[in-house]
């Protein structure tokens, strides 16, 4: 004992030495509270590992986890051979329901309180269902006949020379100079032309006097009898004779504008009517588009169109197409031209080659040079007129969109200064709005009276 006395003493010592904080109390009660400290630490993570081992569940061997399974009986042993053997049953790997943890009972829901039933509101009653109201269907709109097309056609042109005659004569009045005047100046409006209103008033003052008392019913039916007897020379329709050679050729011509296209597809579907065959030429090779117009109204009408390429020689294009209609036993070939002012003396004689070209074929041809013009040119389409006809020498006139002009009498005045026939009149874009020109119905129309009596 004493040797270990002596033995701590000497660690001590040396403890001193190699410390010398540890000579005074100071330095031993530092030296005692780290001491403390560590071993305080190490305490405290004793315990916390025994409580981690604790909490942690045990980890089992394979080996161990078989030899806790329960071990199956021993099979017993057959009394005899005789005995057929039973089926073994396939022993199930579901736990039975002995080794089942018994299933906890799920809480019940605690008894609802009995609520008070919910008031009732009051509900209006809905108003009765309106009884349905049967409507009419709209009175379907009839179809007009030529003479109703002509007279909506001619609908501002009869504003501008006949709606204000009935107003002048009311009451009976003598046809003094004054209403002259007034009659003149509606007659010249309506582009009827000087030379053709002077004559039609000529005709009315020889026929009415200046004493009479007149009445519009009678100024009207001698203003129609006098304009009817001015038209009537020029009332002859296009006639194509069924024994004569065929084709019969038209050739129509007209300034740019003036809607020869339009035309050449509605004679088509006028003549193919009557039940002729028809074959188009597609001269006009000069504007652009020009070609393929007049393709679509073949199509339309179901014609066959003759055609080259945009550029092409009018003359040789229609000369091919008189030829093929020559071949084809057609009975109509209607040729289309370039549009020409009556003002260029060079493109005028591209006609005249044209008419030299097909007289080639037949000395007749064409046999019909039909000029189509504007009626809303007025007084300038009787000046195209008289250069058509010095250049190629028309044989019928046509005379387009009346419907959308009020200057209508200028076909008086073609009438009275070149006496050309008028062929067609066309009061509007319906395909059937191109019809013969009546001169009866045109004047019943134009002044507002009834064709078949001459009443209003």
């Amino acid at each position: 004992m004493e040797q270990v006395v002596i033995q701590v003493r000497e660690r001590l010592a040396q403890a001193v030495v190699w410390m010398p904080w540890l000579g005074n109390e100071q330095g031993v009660l530092l030296a005692l509270g780290l001491l403390g400290v560590v071993l305080a630490g190490a305490v405290g993570a004793v315990v916390a590992l025994r409580r981690r081992r604790r909490g942690a569940p045990r980890s089992v061997t394979p080996a161990q986890a078989r030899e806790a399974l329960p071990t199956p009986p021993p099979a017993e042993p057959l009394e005899s051979a005789s005995i057929p053997p039973r089926a073994v049953p396939v022993r199930s790997t579901a736990p039975s329901p002995e080794a089942r943890p018994p299933l906890k009972e799920a809480p019940t829901a605690p008894p609802q309180p009995d609520l008070a039933p919910p008031l009732a509101l009051p509900v209006e009653a809905a108003p009765p269902a309106p009884k349905p109201q049967l409507v009419e269907a709209p009175a379907p709109v009839p179809t007009l006949g030529w003479l109703g097309r002509i007279r909506a056609g001619l609908s501002k042109t009869r504003a501008g020379l006949a709606e204000g005659l009935g107003t002048l004569f009311l009451g009976g009045k003598r046809l003094d100079d004054t209403l002259l005047e007034e009659l003149e100046t509606r007659l010249l409006v309506a582009d009827v032309g000087l030379d053709a209103t002077r004559r039609i008033l000529d005709g009315l003052t020889e026929k009415l006097g200046r004493k009479d008392l007149l009445t519009p019913e009678v100024v009207m039916d001698t203003l129609a009898a006098d304009m009817t007897a001015l038209l009537a020379p020029c009332e002859q329709p296009l006639r194509i004779p069924g024994d004569g050679p065929k084709p019969f050729v038209i050739l129509v011509v007209g300034i740019n504008g003036a809607g020869k296209t339009t035309t050449i597809g509605k004679l088509a579907h006028h003549l193919k009517a009557e039940g002729r065959s028809v074959l188009l030429a597609a001269g006009d090779t000069f504007r652009a588009a020009a070609v393929e117009q007049l393709q679509t109204w073949g199509a339309r009408n179901d014609v066959p169109v003759v055609a080259q390429h945009t550029g092409a020689d009018s003359a040789s294009v229609i000369f091919d197409a008189v030829a093929a209609g020559q071949a084809r036993g057609m009975d109509v070939v209607i040729a289309d031209t370039a549009g020409r002012l009556h003002t260029q003396s060079n493109l005028m004689q591209e006609l005249a080659k044209i008419k030299r070209v097909l007289a080639k074929l037949d000395p007749a041809a064409p046999h019909e040079v039909l000029l189509v013009v504007d009626g809303g040119t007025g007084q300038n389409a009787l000046n195209q007129a008289q250069q058509f006809h010095q250049a190629v020498g028309l044989t019928g006139v046509a005379i387009t969109k009346l419907d959308g002009t009020a200057k209508g009498g200028m076909l008086f005045a073609i009438a009275q200064k070149l006496g050309v026939p008028i062929r067609f009149i066309g009061v509007g874009e319906a395909i059937e709005d191109l019809q013969p020109f009546v001169a009866r119905d045109f004047v019943a129309a134009l002044l507002g009276l009834d064709a078949a009596d001459g009443r209003a």
